[in-house]
């Protein structure tokens, strides 16, 4: 991969030969330090500390193995990540996420992202992320939770509400966070704010579980308004049909729009009616069950196996919200060929960088993961506020602040990208501006030699 500084170069360079096998990990590297090229001429103050050569590294890497019990009383070992990538505006904050493909280069790339992400909330959180290979699929509840309290008793000599700051991700939802909040509370002896995603009333914010696919439709609405657009009348497809897909489909909805097609990791189904939000949500939180089930209760539904197949639906407005780099080079021209004008990221990297400059070239809106898919984390950061003052807001409240939250992240990535030359390009703005600020406080505190 060519970055158009040699200053920049050399750093993914170095980093290349030292991450041979973390994949993942690079491609996130790479998509920022090529977004940051304008800065270094602008910051040589960042080049002489050495702010570039810093932030790539993570502060501290964690793996630890975990043994539990299964029901019929095999001992069965996982492994367990911790990245803490970096503090330089507050606790890492960062999800976990138990998932069988969970390796060391998926975890440091999702903390790497995770800095810029949380900078540019606006709060003061830092950047990291955890999880294990474990795959909670058709495990009992006691199987669950077992396996939760091994994992928490290392990872709670690691974290606090002041130092690190877990949350859910793929795999780990209130449920799990459960398990392993009162595991924590057991060994340290003390309640405090050390997990988000708690139950409501038990510690956790109300708006959380909708926050993230929330917050991506607040800010593809900003999106949309900059160009005299809005969701009304519009179809939209969201990849995925986990927490994020179904609350930005209710969302979507509620703005006016019609979702035309939802997916899981099977296949996908399209509903030219428009998908029944409230069938959808009972059907996968409650049965937990297959999204090829919808077809079964809803005449008008058709159902495809294979999930990439979705982007050939024609849509005006595309949401991938299930996992890295499921939407290609050849997903992104069926969207375009079928008439898509906007595309946001609901999930991490979901779009590969083939994908990306496609969408670049067509001008597409396109809004990135660390931007659009911020509102969770912010979120979680209020939940964090909320534990401090031992404060409950209403659901109002906190949606309000989201909507505030994404409608300034947006700002601030346009406005980024037309300082330094790059008017409309939100991928080169989000990564700009939440460099920025970390880059601002990495220098205000020092070298640490």
């Amino acid at each position: 991969m060519s970055i158009s500084n040699s200053y920049l170069q050399g750093i993914y360079d170095s980093l290349a030969e030292k991450s041979t096998h973390e994949p993942e990990f690079l491609q996130a590297v790479y998509e920022v330090l090529e977004s940051l090229c304008p800065v270094v001429e602008k910051r040589p103050d960042f080049v002489k500390a050495g702010i570039f050569s810093q932030i790539v590294e993570p502060e501290r890497v964690l793996q630890f193995r975990i043994s539990w019990v299964d029901d019929a009383g095999t001992v069965r070992v996982n492994r367990g990540y911790r990245v803490q990538f970096n503090s330089a505006i507050g606790p890492y904050k960062g999800g976990l996420r138990f998932h069988p493909s969970v390796n060391l280069s998926i975890i440091k790339f999702l903390g790497f992202e995770q800095i810029f992400k949380n900078a540019l909330t606006g709060l003061p959180i830092g950047g990291g992320k955890g999880g294990s290979d474990f795959d909670p699929k058709g495990k009992s509840d006691g199987e669950i939770m077992r396996f939760c309290q091994a994992f928490m008793t290392e990872l709670q000599r690691h974290i606090g509400a002041d130092t690190d700051v877990p949350a859910g991700d793929i795999g780990v939802g209130a449920r799990e966070i459960g398990y392993l909040f009162g595991q924590y509370k057991r060994i340290r002896n003390e309640f405090t704010g050390v997990l988000t995603g708690k139950k409501a009333g038990l510690g956790g914010s109300l708006a959380r579980t909708e926050a993230t696919g929330y917050g991506l439709c607040y800010f593809t609405k900003e999106m949309l308004a900059a160009e005299g657009e809005d969701f009304s009348g519009k179809r939209v497809v969201i990849s995925g049909s986990g927490n994020v897909a179904l609350y930005a489909c209710q969302k979507a909805i509620r703005l006016g729009a019609k979702v035309v097609a939802m997916s899981d990791s099977g296949g996908y189904i399209v509903d030219e009616n428009g998908i029944d939000f409230e069938r959808m949500r009972e059907m996968k939180e409650v049965r937990r069950a297959r999204i090829q089930t919808y077809v079964d209760e809803v005449p008008t539904a058709q159902y495809v196996s294979g999930c990439r197949g979705i982007w050939s639906v024609p849509c005006d407005i595309a949401l991938p919200c299930a996992t890295q780099n499921e939407l290609d080079l050849d997903g992104a021209r069926m969207l375009v060929e079928h008439g898509c004008m906007a595309v946001a990221e609901g999930a991490n990297m979901p779009s590969t960088p083939e994908a990306v400059s496609f969408f670049r070239e067509k001008g597409i809106l396109f809004g990135p993961a660390k931007a659009a898919n911020a509102g969770g984390v912010a979120t979680s950061a209020l939940e964090m506020s909320q534990n401090s003052q031992r404060l409950s807001w209403s659901f109002e409240q906190v949606d309000g602040m989201l909507h505030d939250i994404m409608k300034e992240i947006y700002q601030n990535a346009a406005a980024a990208a037309k300082e330094y030359g790059q008017e409309g390009d939100l991928v080169t703005g989000a990564n700009i501006a939440g460099f920025l600020k970390v880059a601002e406080a990495m220098l205000w505190q020092g070298v640490i030699f």
